[in-house]
């Protein structure tokens, strides 16, 4: 009894393994993906098989657009109805569509004018008439219409914009070609190509003209600042370039200096602040 009481004690240990045996379930995460991915790949298959070449169109267009929607509106009842939700070809469901009176297939294709309302009185028809003149104007000087008059060096000191006032032209200087010698009102080059450029434009229209010249301001501790006399000095050429150009000096309604009171640039003594705005006046403006 005695040895049986001080006899080894043996305890059994039994390693038990979970699972099937098939490493976890990733496996059927990635196969589920790839079902996914062939099932996506057999429907645009079928889809690119079902649909004719102005439908897929009309479905690239919806899911990538090339102009902005809400400027211009069309296409046919359902998703494949229509050639396209941008066609000139269909009726505008919403807004006035795209197309007017001798539009060029540039401009009714971006859908920027539209046909006037029935009650537009003749004086708001002029007026539209005339600024859809002007951006014209401003098309050909540039070159967005077709051949740009300018030499491509020349149109980077160009920006155009219409305003109540009328088409303003701003020139302006750069870091690495300024318009006039530095310090004076003796123009370079560059600004007789762009005032020739300006005058032949003009010459298609009767408006009056308006030049205004604006230079960068200057150090406080000058004791003779010269930015009044050097901006008006640099209008006044422009207007004398632009006469020698062929353009009718009786159409020259105002030439004045603003020295640095209206800086285009932030910082005051930037170059950028050196430039001239030829301005063609609204009609009713100056007749």
């Amino acid at each position: 009894m005695g040895e049986g009481r001080n006899g080894p004690v043996i305890i059994k240990r039994k390693k038990i393994v979970s699972g099937s045996g098939h490493h976890g379930g990733a496996w059927k995460v990635a196969y589920a993906d790839f079902v996914t991915a062939m099932m996506a790949f057999f429907l645009l298959m079928w889809l690119l098989n079902a649909t004719t070449e102005k439908q897929r169109k009309g479905i690239a267009d919806y899911f990538n657009p090339t102009v902005p929607v809400t400027r211009i509106s069309g296409g046919g009842d359902g998703n494949f109805g229509g050639d396209s939700i941008f066609t000139e070809e269909l009726l505008a469901k919403i807004g006035t569509g795209a197309t007017r009176d001798n539009s060029s297939p540039e401009r009714a294709a971006r859908g920027e004018t539209g046909q006037l309302p029935e009650n537009t009185d003749a004086a708001e028809a002029d007026e539209n008439r005339e600024a859809r003149a002007m951006r014209d104007l401003a098309d050909r000087l540039t070159g967005r219409g077709g051949e740009a008059m300018l030499s491509v060096q020349a149109q980077r000191h160009i920006v155009t914009r219409l305003t109540d006032e009328g088409l303003v032209i701003e020139i302006f200087d750069l870091d690495e070609e300024p318009l006039f010698q530095p310090g004076s009102a003796m123009p370079r080059p560059i600004l007789r190509e762009i005032a020739v450029a300006i005058s032949d434009v003009f010459s298609v229209v009767p408006n009056g003209v308006s030049v205004a010249g604006h230079v960068r301001a200057r150090p406080v501790v000058l004791a003779h600042n010269p930015v009044w006399g050097l901006s008006t000095d640099r209008a006044d050429v422009m207007r004398s370039l632009m006469q020698e150009a062929r353009l009718d000096p009786a159409r020259l309604r105002r030439v004045s200096g603003h020295a640095d009171r209206e800086p285009a640039s932030a910082p005051p003594m930037a170059v950028r602040n050196n430039r001239l705005e030829v301005v063609l006046l609204r009609s009713d403006l100056w007749e």
